[in-house]
């Protein structure tokens, strides 16, 4: 298995934004001292549920202070962003840090973000093909040029082409935040893996696993890229000696961050929308996910991995929202976990 610390750069109530970034990097570097596979940074605009604005911005400074670890987006939002600057960011951080990048991205939801880019509505709603198309074009050819619904430019040379490093050929690897079946089928049309979100279930995720199958046969994919492709499962991981105590240090604080950060979203439009119970949306992802002791954590990584048949996991590590229990909970991730996981 492989597995990575998921980092929101989540603001709890009471904490300034400089606070949540900096408890970003401190569990960077102790991600990779602890042998973590990956860090996995989100983005998000006017919010504090999550500060980091610019999850690639974020990950050129995260890869310049380290030297094995990966590190990917969770996710760089598309529909507000031009395919073209993107891939360019995605290219240059990939021959730089030696192919330890890893592009993801996703559709985003319907909020303000799309009135205040620029973008507007349609980029959510029936755009995201179309600047996923132009992106991968970005990253696969010499030359570009685009004469689509959204996006028209004459032909352009790619520069510089992440295939020509030497270290990695084939260019960073791309991901894809699926909810939706017609995301799942969007992602396997064009043999892209899935970033799978932490409110679904064992059982959801193994759907959407064999749903992307059948689409990527469909789509004329070979079994060898069906067969290697690399889902990545998003959870919650908190460690204590005690499952009681790893669950305390989740319920007093992730509601209130919750609550405040998923209340700040404004739809462009005015429509109405239904978010969780707080409270019983963190217990939901207590009893989903790796909360508890180490033997615990490792056997629900396990069982999800066999349920599933994904074995990348993309982990939140700061629910406790304290700087230095994330800092202990991404340590013993590495040490009390990943031993038993092998």
């Amino acid at each position: 298995m492989r597995v990575g610390a998921f980092l929101l750069a989540a603001q709890f109530p009471g904490q300034g934004p400089g606070e949540a970034l900096h408890r970003v990097e401190r569990a960077a570097e102790t991600a990779e001292a602890a042998g973590l596979d990956a860090l996995w940074l989100a983005e998000h605009h006017f919010v504090p549920y999550g500060v980091c604005p610019s999850a690639v911005t974020l990950a050129a400074l995260l890869l310049g202070r380290t030297r094995r670890i990966g590190v990917g987006t969770a996710v760089s939002v598309l529909p507000t962003a031009h395919p073209v600057a993107l891939g360019e960011q995605a290219a240059l951080l990939h021959l730089t840090s030696g192919g330890r990048f890893t592009l993801g991205v996703g559709r985003g939801g319907p909020w303000v973000d799309l009135e205040v880019f620029g973008s507007g509505l349609a980029a959510y709603e029936r755009g995201f093909p179309e600047s996923l198309d132009l992106l991968m074009r970005w990253l696969r050819e010499r030359h570009v040029g685009a004469a689509g619904e959204r996006f028209a430019f004459r032909e352009v040379a790619v520069v510089p082409r992440p295939s020509e490093s030497a270290e990695a050929p084939q260019g960073p690897p791309v991901v894809v935040a699926c909810t939706s079946p017609a995301t799942v089928r969007l992602a396997a049309g064009r043999g892209l893996p899935m970033l799978l979100g932490m409110h679904s279930t064992d059982e959801e995720k193994a759907g959407m696993v064999a749903l992307w199958r059948r689409h990527a046969r469909e789509a004329g994919r070979s079994p060898e890229e069906i067969a290697d492709a690399e889902h990545v499962s998003a959870g919650v991981v908190q460690i204590a000696d005690r499952r009681e105590d790893a669950v305390e240090s989740l319920t007093k604080a992730m509601p209130g961050w919750l609550r405040t950060g998923l209340n700040a979203h404004i739809t462009v439009d005015g429509r109405q929308r239904r978010m969780r119970d707080p409270h019983d949306y963190t217990d939901f992802l207590c009893e989903l996910h790796a909360v508890g002791p180490p033997q615990l954590c490792a056997d629900r990584l396990t069982a999800t991995a066999e349920r599933t048949g994904i074995r990348r996991f993309a982990l939140l590590t700061e629910g406790s929202g304290d700087l230095a229990a994330t800092v202990e909970n991404v340590r013993r991730l590495g040490s009390d976990v990943l031993p038993l996981l092998s």
